[in-house]
């Protein structure tokens, strides 16, 4: 049986992997599903989405701290999985540094040592930061409306305090996605 720190642990892969990061109703799975098609290849959706909501239907209960390390493993083995299946590209709508960012904002600072760890030693390309100037949508899940300035910060933060390669999507769909091509292109064609 796999540990959890094997769970957590970003396979190697020859892959550019392309992350979107921000707070919630920013768009990213709009964008990780655009670049995906675009580009012809996988794409990783967010794991905790779904684990959240379907713990929502079941008990009408929110994400609690002792969710995050499933959340962490369910999120790693759905991208190490998906990455068998990418072309050249993998475009990620989270990561577990975004995980590690909901962990502290919402549990007083508090994040589990492994989940740190690994969503600091797990390595991407490129992040792509997404801005707030997207209207907020509500579903089960979100509930932080009045909080999107904060957050947004406290994501710009964590990625210069690690040292992430990022740049920051705004305005339109349309202008989002160029600005994302432009950058990922200039990836993949050195």
């Amino acid at each position: 049986m796999d540990s959890v720190e094997e769970k957590l642990r970003q396979e190697p892969t020859d892959l550019i992997k392309v992350v979107l990061f921000g707070p919630e109703s920013t768009g990213k799975t709009t964008m990780s599903k655009q670049l995906a098609q675009h580009y012809k290849t996988a794409w990783v959706p967010e794991y905790a989405r779904e684990y959240l909501q379907a713990k929502w239907d079941l008990e009408k209960e929110v994400c609690q701290p002792e969710d995050l390390l499933p959340i962490a493993m369910g999120q790693m083995h759905l991208e190490n999985e998906l990455a068998k299946k990418a072309n050249r590209l993998l475009i990620c709508d989270t990561d577990l540094l975004e995980t590690k960012v909901y962990s502290e904002a919402y549990y007083v600072g508090d994040c589990d040592p492994l989940l740190e760890t690994y969503a600091i030693r797990n390595q991407y390309d490129l992040y792509l930061l997404t801005y707030i100037d997207t209207p907020w949508v509500k579903d089960d899940l979100r509930d932080k409306p009045f909080e999107r300035e904060k957050m947004f910060a406290y994501f710009h933060e964590t990625l210069k305090k690690y040292g992430r390669n990022f740049v920051t999507l705004k305005g339109d769909k349309q202008q989002r996605f160029t600005t994302a091509v432009k950058h990922i292109n200039t990836l993949l064609h050195p």
